[in-house]
């Protein structure tokens, strides 16, 4: 339990944190990835490489920092992380590793005339509040997952029924249990864990469910990336009758019950859990649907069909589709993302609830529009992969 004095130390540390967290989080992820293989499994090399990572941990341990006398300051940020682990299956013998690794890091990093040992044991309690929170979360999580219909613990079997290639770059996977029991319900909007093993290699990715809960099977829908182990490996490797391991469905960037208009905005892979999030408001029919989706071009756009569909079917879902290169005639518009295109889309009077998902640019300009056009923060939602700073 933090001190009142550990507590005044750990605030002060934070303008050191706001000017270097990168650089100590940078050096944490090198000794502890570099030291205790049994944790490298847990973390994307991609976004260790892109810096996105570190950024992300610099960004949390800061908000720790600044807010360690009233946590409920943080808002969602504790319910994203504990998400996060349960998706990748983090366990409580893991936080000794991060918590040795972390208080090195910043003996290192800031040296023995800041890092004093009153410093590092400040950090070190500080650390452990926090970690005794998350494991206690987690083990709530686990088992309410374990014990729901259809749930389970860690790993399960499942067989690839269906393999469907959506669009150049994006491919379906459409998971069934090889046990041929329930699968749980999720909330749309959330993803799933799988743990494979390639070139002797363990790896674990979180993939969105791209269709409503049916309680019998998943599907997710994966976008090749460029040098993307995983990605690569499930496009090429992986066939129909292949057996996965996967973990339960998680995520805190989920579909809320509402009343209002649903307007879905997404660019890219971020059709995803739109997909699903738009599918199970269609089933429900108690509220109007408005999807706007962007894609670079004609070849790269997927589940075309699937929106043309829900169109014809659904009185009260309406599409808006732009491609960034095309024919002008086959989209509601060519070219990137403006204001003027959504005030002319969205609802009159703003009265909905707006999600949008896309590579960073686009939805760093997505808030800027909506926030431009008026639209309370509190109907503006999103999930974004690093601090959130970087979208402003």
């Amino acid at each position: 339990m933090l001190t009142p004095a550990q507590t005044a130390i750990v605030k002060a540390t934070v303008p050191l944190l706001e000017t270097g967290g990168e650089a100590l989080t940078t050096h944490f992820y090198k000794v502890m990835l570099g030291e205790y293989a049994e944790v490298r499994p847990l973390f994307n090399q991609a976004h260790q490489a892109s810096g996105a990572q570190p950024r992300a941990l610099a960004n949390s341990v800061l908000q720790y920092a600044k807010h360690i006398d009233n946590l409920g300051a943080l808002g969602n940020l504790p319910a994203q992380i504990i998400q996060k682990h349960v998706a990748l299956q983090i366990q409580p013998e893991h936080y000794p590793i991060v918590g040795t690794c972390l208080l090195r890091a910043i003996r290192e990093v800031l040296g023995p005339g800041i890092a004093t040992d009153e410093v590092i044991e400040a950090w070190g309690a500080a650390y452990w509040d926090l970690a005794n929170l998350l494991i206690g979360a987690e083990k709530a999580e686990y088992d309410r997952l374990a014990l729901a219909p259809g749930g389970w613990r860690g790993a399960r079997a499942f067989r690839v029924a269906r393999k469907v290639a959506e669009s150049a770059e994006i491919v379906s996977l459409y998971l069934e249990p090889v046990d041929g029991q329930p699968v749980v319900d999720f909330t749309p909007g959330q993803y799933l864990g799988l743990r494979l093993v390639i070139d002797g290699q363990e790896v674990r990715r979180n993939y969105s469910l791209s269709a409503a809960p049916n309680g019998r099977s998943y599907r997710i829908s994966v976008k090749r990336e460029q040098g993307g182990v995983v990605s690569n490996y499930l496009h090429d490797q992986v066939a129909e009758g292949a057996v996965l391991e996967v973990f339960p469905p998680a995520g805190e960037f989920v579909l809320r019950d509402g009343a209002a208009p649903l307007v879905l905005i997404s660019g890219g892979v971020g059709i995803t859990p739109t997909l699903a999030m738009a599918e199970a408001a269609l089933a429900k029919g108690d509220r109007e649907v408005i999807f706007l989706h962007y894609a670079r071009n004609k070849e790269v756009h997927a589940f075309g069909k699937t929106l043309k569909d829900w169109a014809a079917r659904y009185p009260k879902f309406r599409n808006f589709i732009v491609y960034e290169h095309g024919e002008a005639d086959k989209v509601d518009a060519l070219g990137r993302p403006t204001p003027e295109q959504l005030q002319r889309w969205l609802p009159a009077g703003l009265d909905c609830d707006v999600y949008f998902l896309g590579p960073k640019p686009f939805m760093a300009a997505i808030k800027r529009f909506l926030a431009a056009l008026g639209l309370p923060d509190e109907r503006r939602r999103y999930e974004f992969f690093g601090p959130a700073e970087a979208l402003n």
